[in-house]
C-alpha cells in the first residue's frame, strides 16, 4: 500500500504567494496525498485565497497569531500522513519532488531514513532558479551532516526535507520559542533522531526571496535575536552529543563566529554569552570584519554605523533584484497571454 504524504503549508500575510504555493501542492505527482494549511491569523487574503483551493482537497485551519512554528504544530496535529512534507506559505515544489524521494527509498530501509532535496532561490520566475550543490547534497549521517554545516555555515532549505512520521514524533514538536532558524533548529532534532540522510538530486524545491520581513530575517529585532541565540546553544549541544572531538569543538567555534556579526556591537549581554560558550569549547571570538566598502565609516562614524549601512545596502540590492524580476515576469505573462507554470523549471 503506497504512504499517504501530508503536506503541511503554516501560512501569515502571503496573500500575494499562496496561491502559487498550493498550486505547486495540488500538483504533487504523488498519490495519495492530504494538504492541510494552517493560517496563523493573516491580516490580508490569505485565508480567502487558501479556502479557494477546497475543490481540490486542500484544508485550510485558522488560529490567532501565535508564529510559524506553533501553525506547524497544529497542521501536524491535524494530519495522518506516513511522510510528512513542510512547505512554507511562500514556496514551490517542482511536481514531481515528493515522488522522486519516495522512489528513491529501498525495501530494506528504515522510517529513519531522512529525504533531502535540491533546493534553489528564485524570485518570481522559477526557470531562472540555478541549483548550485554543496556539500550537504550528499548521503550524510548525523554527525558528518552537523558537522559540515555547523563548519561550514550551510543551509537546507525547509521544503528540502521529507520526514516519515516516526522521525517527526521521535523529534518532537517545533520549538514555540523560536522566532528565528525554528525550521534549523528542528530538522536538528530530526536528523538526531535519524539513521542519515539520503539526497534526492532529481527532486527540486524552489525558495523565493521575498521582503526582509520574511520568518528567516533577522535584521535589528531584538526579539529574534534572543530566539537565535537558544537556536545557537541548542546546535551547540545537538552535535557534542553526537562526538566528543576535536574537529567537533572547531566546528562548534567557526559557527558562533559565523553568528557572532548578529549580535554585535548592538547586544553587549549576547555577545557576553557567545564570548562565554566560545571559552567552555577553549576558544575566543573576534570582533567581526566587515568587508572593504564598507570599514572606512568603521573609524569615522563606528561599528554601529558601518553594519547598519552595510544591512540598508544589501536590503536595497535584494530589492531592486527583486522588482526588476518581477517586471520581467509580468512582461513574459503580457507576452504569451497566460500566468506561465511555476514549479516546472
Amino acid at each position: 500500500m503506497r504512504p499517504l504524504v501530508s503536506i503541511l503549508i503554516p501560512a501569515y500575510n502571503c496573500e500575494d504567494w499562496i496561491g502559487d504555493t498550493l498550486r505547486s501542492a495540488t500538483a504533487q505527482t504523488w498519490a495519495p496525498k492530504e494538504i492541510i494549511v494552517v493560517d496563523d491569523g493573516s491580516q490580508d487574503r490569505t485565508l480567502e485565497i487558501a479556502q479557494q483551493f477546497a475543490a481540490d482537497g486542500v484544508r485550510v485551519a485558522t488560529q490567532r497569531r501565535q508564529g510559524a512554528a506553533a501553525a506547524r504544530n497544529a497542521a501536524f496535529s491535524l494530519s495522518r500522513g506516513d511522510y510528512i512534507q513542510w512547505l512554507d506559505g511562500d514556496d514551490v515544489l517542482a511536481p514531481d519532488k515528493i515522488a522522486r524521494q519516495l522512489a528513491a527509498l529501498r525495501a530494506s530501509d528504515s522510517r529513519r531514513i531522512l529525504l533531502s532535496s535540491a533546493w534553489a532561490y528564485f524570485y518570481h520566475r522559477t526557470r531562472r532558479a540555478r541549483f548550485v550543490p554543496h556539500p550537504l547534497w550528499q548521503d550524510l549521517s548525523p554527525v558528518e551532516w552537523l558537522l559540515k554545516k555547523m563548519r561550514e555555515n550551510l543551509y537546507m532549505q525547509t521544503a528540502t526535507w521529507l520526514t516519515s512520521r516516526e522521525l517527526a514524533e521521535e523529534a518532537g514538536p517545533w520549538d514555540t520559542r523560536l522566532l528565528s532558524d525554528d525550521d534549523v533548529e528542528y530538522f536538528c532534532r530530526v536528523l538526531l533522531a535519524s539513521n542519515g540522510t539520503r539526497f534526492v538530486p532529481e527532486a527540486r524545491v524552489f525558495y523565493r526571496v521575498t521582503p526582509s520581513s520574511r520568518l528567516s530575517h533577522i535584521g535589528a529585532s531584538n526579539r529574534k535575536k534572543d530566539a537565535m541565540m537558544i537556536s545557537i546553544q541548542l546546535h551547540v549541544a545537538y552535535l557534542r552529543s553526537l562526538e566528543a572531538s576535536e574537529r567537533v569543538r572547531t566546528a562548534c567555534l567557526a559557527y558562533l563566529q559565523n553568528w557572532y556579526p548578529v549580535f554585535y556591537p548592538e547586544r553587549p549581554d549576547l555577545v557576553a554569552e557567545l564570548q562565554a560558550l566560545a571559552q567552555q569549547l577553549q576558544g575566543h571570538l573576534e570582533e567581526p570584519r566587515l568587508l572593504r566598502t564598507y570599514a572606512w565609516i568603521k573609524p569615522l562614524f563606528g561599528w554601529k554605523a558601518a553594519k547598519s549601512v552595510h544591512s540598508t545596502s544589501t536590503q536595497l540590492k535584494a530589492s531592486c533584484i527583486r522588482h526588476w524580476d518581477k517586471a520581467m515576469y509580468r512582461l513574459e505573462v503580457a507576452r504569451v497571454g497566460y500566468e506561465l507554470p511555476l514549479g516546472a523549471g
